[in-house]
């Protein structure tokens, strides 16, 4: 078997998307490793989640000092110098880049971050609808699911995408639709649309990590 790929997980929140990829490694299911997780939060549930299997986290907030940690009981401060000479996507750049990673992906991770170069084509994003549909700044979270109702929609579904520069944008990797019911709410069809990104993001790892995955112009090529 070859290599598990490197994963850098970036989180804001609770990171439901964080632990099914743990769950699908740990399982068997997806060749794979989480070297570290980037959180914007200090108390985001997911840097909780990635210290219970032993992954080092680093905390980069995003309006103040940043500080690292590495398990749950040890937290550097990076220092007031450093906060001021560095932006905050650079402060997460230089965190990400600590890890060495093969692949960073996007696990509810709710800032908008430049890629640089040194990571085009190397970051993934899942969105909760089919983009381009329901796509764009402030569209995240159960903010899609009721905008999918309020439209009427009869089709739902997910989106992995290279990320670039602007929200949900990206090159399209893997796609999954799901049905919009009539006794639909937010929720119910959010539990929807999140069973069908359990499968889709562990599908788009693999297609990358078996070099299946080329970027041409908008369209991601799929070989085999």
């Amino acid at each position: 078997m070859p290599e598990p790929i490197r994963l850098v997980c970036l989180v804001s929140g609770g990171g439901t998307t964080l632990q099914n990829l743990l769950d699908r490694i740990a399982d068997g299911r997806l060749n794979a490793r989480v070297v570290g997780v980037v959180s914007s939060r200090a108390d985001a549930f997911g840097v909780e989640r990635a210290e219970r299997v032993g992954v080092p986290c680093a905390i980069v907030p995003s309006r103040q000092a940043a500080s690292h940690k590495s398990g749950a009981d040890n937290t550097a401060d990076l220092g007031p110098d450093d906060s001021r000479l560095a932006t905050f996507p650079e402060r997460v750049w230089d965190a990400v880049r600590a890890f060495a990673p093969d692949l960073v992906c996007f696990a509810g991770w709710l800032h908008l971050l430049p890629i640089p170069a040194d990571f085009r084509h190397r970051v993934l994003n899942i969105h909760p609808s089919l983009l381009p549909a329901f796509g764009g700044k402030g569209m995240y979270g159960r903010h899609v699911h009721e905008e999918v109702l309020r439209y009427g929609a009869k089709v739902s579904g997910c989106t992995v995408h290279f990320a670039d520069d602007t929200y949900d944008t990206g090159p399209i990797l893997v796609q999954r639709a799901v049905p919009v019911l009539e006794d639909d709410t937010p929720d119910s069809l959010a539990a929807r649309v999140f069973a069908a990104e359990c499968e889709a993001y562990p599908e788009a790892i693999r297609l990358i990590a078996e070099g299946r995955a080329t970027v041409a112009g908008r369209r991601v090529v799929i070989r085999g």
